[in-house]
């Protein structure tokens, strides 16, 4: 009997052309569960110079999940879900063409769609749904006995998790992983990378696309997608970074 053909996708910026974490904290904030000065005082300096292009954005979306994990402190998971729904409802669809083609290529293939993702599972989940994934892992945000969260998260975004997490799938579904693929944005799918035949990288960081340029063996498999507007370039990780002549 033939193993299974995996396709592993990463969430933010891979899939969904923003961050569900980020959709959940503006809605958080429209519904006022989160006072503005969190705002204000914490994420929007770091968000502007982001925005003008003079900051980074890991370093902005580092504040901002640290001012989210405070936020949720002693709110109850149910009123959180009553809001993801609504992310979902009004934001579910803004997702990358290229990637949305391919989830649909890969399950007509009858390939294992998975997602693993670092925004919380509460998001997650929702959004493997909507899209018909087979499985998922994300971030665990932990509540008490009564549903509360405490501020404590099992993390999802790091290399590290992300490999675990291709383990316990293979062993889950007896996956082939040297013809299995994956797709990710920013360091933290690296491992996903490795692991993989078949890897691409869809409007790749800095940071991942140095990375793959200084690897052979990623330089060599790795596929880089670039969309923007309404057209989708395929390069390969040899392209030169401009401002690297600076």
């Amino acid at each position: 009997m033939s193993k299974n053909i995996a396709a592993f996708f990463d969430i933010d910026g891979t899939i969904y052309r923003d961050s569900l974490l980020i959709e959940h904290f503006k809605m958080l904030l429209k519904y006022e569960y989160i006072n503005m000065m969190s705002w204000e005082s914490k994420v929007k300096e770091k968000f502007l110079k982001w925005e003008n292009r003079t900051g980074d954005y890991d370093d902005y979306l580092d504040e901002l999940v640290r001012t989210y994990m405070e936020a949720l402190k002693n709110f109850n998971k149910d009123e959180m879900d009553f809001v993801a729904k609504r992310v979902m409802e009004l934001k579910g669809d803004k997702v990358y063409r290229y990637t949305r083609d391919r989830l649909k290529y890969h399950k007509e293939q009858g390939h294992k769609v998975i997602i693993i993702s670092g925004s919380p599972d509460f998001l997650v989940g929702k959004l493997a749904e909507k899209y018909g994934a087979d499985d998922y892992r994300a971030s665990i945000y932990k509540v008490n006995e009564n549903g509360v969260f405490t501020g404590e998260v099992e993390p999802m975004w790091d290399e590290k998790s992300k490999k675990e997490a291709i383990k316990e799938f293979c062993k889950k579904y007896d996956i082939d992983l040297e013809n299995s693929f994956a797709y990710g944005d920013t360091t933290g799918d690296l491992t996903m990378f490795k692991a993989v035949k078949n890897a691409i990288a869809i409007n790749p960081a800095k940071k991942l696309f140095k990375k793959i340029k200084n690897n052979e063996k990623l330089k060599e498999k790795v596929t880089i997608i670039v969309e923007r507007k309404d057209i989708i370039y395929q390069l390969d990780a040899n392209v030169e970074i401009l401002e690297e002549n600076k």
